[in-house]
């Protein structure tokens, strides 16, 4: 899918022929395995479970239930058709204004309405894929440069770089302090651009962080501000978590720390937000740009007419995000089934000394296998990838794929699946751990100098692991349903 005849390449242009998407990554190659060979309860148990998509299922029903009792909401129904004629024809690319109202008072929502939001600041875009790319062509030339915290999403490789030409500088993270972003770190990336000859023009951060699934305190944010002020750059947040905080410490948006008596250009300050994690809603491309930069403002605004939200989607999201009761009780329950799928999650790991990062955030948890590797490296940790994707029949991500600076490091996703895929996900993880620990024990033992057995599954126990069957055996590693007892 991805080759080109080099015939073609006098034909098309070089973004047709090169590899500027990034598609060639681990990152994705782990979607294709589970396209090639989706996992599904009954016509494939034995499938690969997808864990490498950060989204967002656990309250479809409440949103099901609401449509349904709102049917006028919907151009598309008896019951809202009468608004049909008025919401098909051409909208004005600012977007509909109860659109943008609605936007403005979910994002303060989200806060716990400690700011506010002005909706003549709201940018639509299509996903935050199109709004992260928009801000880099109204911020930077081709060139130039973002020094980004790492770990971070590989989706920025594309969304930031692969038509713009703009460049994505590491700041360096580890695991010593549990990645957390220091003004060191941040004052080595620039120096090392600096000497490199590359004009930085942004900072981009992601908070709450993906893949960390952790939040930048107050502090924290505190010194970026500073130091981005200090160099006279811009600061682009990625809040598109924001209400997937799951327990204590809250979130702190950028927002709030602007409304703090600090000293701080405020034209350097700039918010990516979307509906796409928060309520669970990727497939409607709603994607926000809120800038309190003007100039920036008025830029994005004239290039949101290549990727507006259609004009159906802004009348159903305005009504929906300005039902105030509903929107409680869905951010609130959100909140708690998230906490419930990690306490869940970890509970599992746990029990087979599986290591993670502390988190409190996000769809996802920073898993740490690097006792797994046969050696401390990158090239270890990718041999031992595919073995959890071929093998085990998991699609998690490994860390390399987000710029982590350790091998052995893994994003798994658990919110995008229902409570018996999600029991079998971590059944399978429980037992490859467990037979990873015998093999590592058998070979200590024998002390084998060369022709070491191979890290594999028997068929048998191959066929235990693949069914959801084996979730009913009393010998299954989380028997009686935690999932289920959680809830109740």
């Amino acid at each position: 899918m991805g080759f080109v005849d080099r015939s073609q390449e006098n034909l098309l242009s070089k973004m047709a022929t090169g590899n500027g998407h990034g598609e060639n990554s681990p990152y994705f190659d782990g979607w294709k395995a589970y396209e090639n060979d989706p996992f599904h309860a009954s016509e494939n148990p034995r499938g690969v479970i997808h864990m490498g998509l950060a989204e967002n299922q656990l309250c479809f029903d409440l949103i099901q239930d609401w449509i349904k009792k709102n049917p006028k909401a919907s151009i598309c129904t008896p019951d809202g058709v009468d608004a049909f004629r008025d919401i098909a024809i051409f909208q004005d690319y600012h977007g509909l204004p109860e659109f943008r109202n609605a936007v403005a008072k979910f994002m303060a929502k989200v806060r716990g309405n400690r700011v506010r939001f002005d909706p003549d600041r709201i940018v639509m875009s299509g996903g935050a894929t199109g709004a992260h790319e928009t801000m880099a062509f109204c911020l930077a030339n081709p060139g130039e440069a973002f020094l980004v915290p790492t770990p971070y999403y590989p989706g920025f490789d594309r969304d930031l770089r692969w038509r713009t030409g703009v460049q994505l500088l590491p700041v360096v993270c580890e695991s010593s302090n549990n990645f957390k972003v220091t003004r060191k770190a941040l004052e080595a990336a620039y120096e090392r651009a600096q000497e490199a000859n590359i004009r930085v023009k942004g900072l981009l951060i992601t908070n709450p962080s993906n893949p960390l699934g952790t939040i930048l305190d107050r502090e924290t944010l505190r010194s970026i501000v500073s130091f981005i002020n200090e160099k006279n750059i811009h600061l682009v947040c990625d809040e598109i978590y924001a209400a997937t905080v799951f327990s204590e410490p809250g979130f702190v948006s950028i927002s709030e720390i602007m409304e703090e008596e600090i000293t701080c250009n405020r034209d350097l300050i700039h918010i990516v937000y979307s509906l796409s994690k928060d309520m669970g809603f990727p497939g409607f491309r709603v994607g926000i740009i809120y800038s309190y930069n003007d100039a920036v403002v008025n830029c994005s605004r004239k290039m949101s007419s290549f990727g507006l939200v259609s004009s159906q989607t802004q009348h159903l999201i305005a009504s929906m995000l300005s039902d105030d009761e509903f929107v409680d009780r869905f951010i609130a329950e959100s909140a708690k089934r998230l906490g419930i799928r990690h306490e869940v999650f970890t509970q599992g790991l746990d029990q087979v000394g599986i290591g993670y990062l502390k988190s409190n955030a996000g769809l996802f948890l920073w898993m740490d296998l690097h006792h797994l590797l046969k050696e401390k490296t990158f090239e270890a940790e990718m041999k031992l990838w595919r073995v959890i994707i071929n093998e085990v029949k998991l699609n998690v991500s490994p860390g390399s794929s987000f710029h982590c600076s350790e091998p052995g490091w893994f994003r798994v996703c658990f919110a995008n699946m229902d409570d018996s895929t999600m029991e079998l996900a971590l059944t399978r993880i429980i037992t490859f751990a467990r037979q990873s620990e015998e093999l590592r024990i058998q070979r200590k033992r024998q002390c084998w100098a060369s022709n070491r057995p191979r890290l594999s599954f028997s068929k048998r126990r191959m066929d235990d692991i693949m069914t959801t069957q084996s979730l009913l055996s009393p010998h299954s590693p989380i028997p009686q349903s935690p999932l289920v007892r959680a809830r109740t």
